[in-house]
């Protein structure tokens, strides 16, 4: 088995539903265990046209699905709970699977990057990754998640401040 991490977030309709409902269809999925979730946050949209906030977890999963059919899955499971494809980057949405780590692999392909291109860059991701595996190495940056999270809030604290 392999152990991946999920970025969970919605902010459209009944956000809290959809969530819960994503997991319950991970957790309905052959080949997918789901170990943990990290408490929900509730977080500002980053980047796109002004929208709702996000509600925003992060789910760890033992799986033997490969990376390509681990987001197949997650697709599916947007499709169902009313996502649609969007040319709009960053709009609001009703529900957003995101494969961020999947072992230690490293992947680049055109429909997937492994580790999330971003994910060292949204406090939305880290923090609720960091409550499941605070020592996880980002496996591109190799640091701890902790580390990252620790470094992103002191750059947001600096930038905050007069």
């Amino acid at each position: 088995m392999s152990r991946a991490f999920i970025g969970v977030g919605s902010n459209e309709g009944e956000r809290l539903e959809r969530i819960s409902s994503a997991i319950r269809a991970l957790a309905a999925t052959p080949q997918v265990r789901v170990v943990q979730m990290a408490m929900i946050i509730e977080t500002e949209p980053v980047g796109g046209p002004p929208q709702p906030a996000y509600l925003n977890t992060v789910l760890e999963l033992d799986t033997s699905l490969e990376p390509m059919e681990l987001l197949r899955t997650l697709q599916r499971i947007e499709q169902r709970l009313g996502r649609q494809p969007s040319a709009q980057r960053w709009g609001p949405r009703p529900i957003d699977l995101d494969l961020l780590l999947y072992d230690d692999r490293v992947v680049q392909q055109p429909t997937l990057c492994i580790p999330h291109p971003r994910m060292h860059e949204r406090r939305f991701v880290l923090e609720p990754l960091a409550q499941l595996a605070p020592d996880v190495l980002h496996p591109v940056l190799r640091r701890p998640i902790k580390e990252l999270l620790a470094e992103l809030a002191s750059a947001s604290a600096l930038a905050a401040s007069p």
